[in-house]
């Protein structure tokens, strides 16, 4: 399989999973979602930037686990261009609670970031399956476990 164009910038505003989340990792998991060239940023941020971001682009007042800002979701687009944004500390808490490894949670949060990025989306019940089975063939390919086992 032919890996499609990825100029990729990683910014570690909140630089705690710098060193267990590094770049080239990242490159590989969002390799494995691509279906076309992109031009990605991924910045790992702490809750109070995240909580700042969710509240003033989707009015919800609070830090969310990973947000999507996509520059071209049409078609048409030769070029795939986004932001992604992780709050460390949700995910942090996330892979916690779900006793998932840091690792596994950071690979997902991408992976659906990375779809988002390309227009998937999860707004009603046939959306949310295809964009889940994606997710789990990709994470699959790159030797992690289906992050939603525990709800089927």
């Amino acid at each position: 399989m032919q890996k499609n164009k990825l100029t990729l910038s990683v910014q570690y505003a909140d630089p705690r999973l710098k060193e267990s989340v590094p770049r080239p990792q990242i490159r590989r998991w969002i390799q494995a979602a691509l279906f076309a060239p992109a031009e990605l940023t991924i910045r790992f941020v702490d809750a109070e930037e995240g909580r700042t971001l969710n509240r003033d682009y989707r009015e919800k007042d609070y830090a969310t686990n990973v947000l999507t800002f996509a520059y071209t979701e049409d078609e048409d687009a030769e070029v795939t261009q986004a932001d992604i944004i992780l709050c460390t500390d949700v995910l942090e808490k996330e892979a916690l609670e779900q006793k998932k490894p840091l690792l596994d949670h950071a690979a997902h949060l991408i992976v659906h970031g990375v779809l988002h990025a390309q227009g998937y989306d999860h707004e009603d019940e046939e959306e949310a399956t295809e964009m889940e089975t994606l997710e789990t063939e990709i994470l699959a390919g790159l030797g992690f476990t289906d992050p939603y086992a525990d709800r089927r």
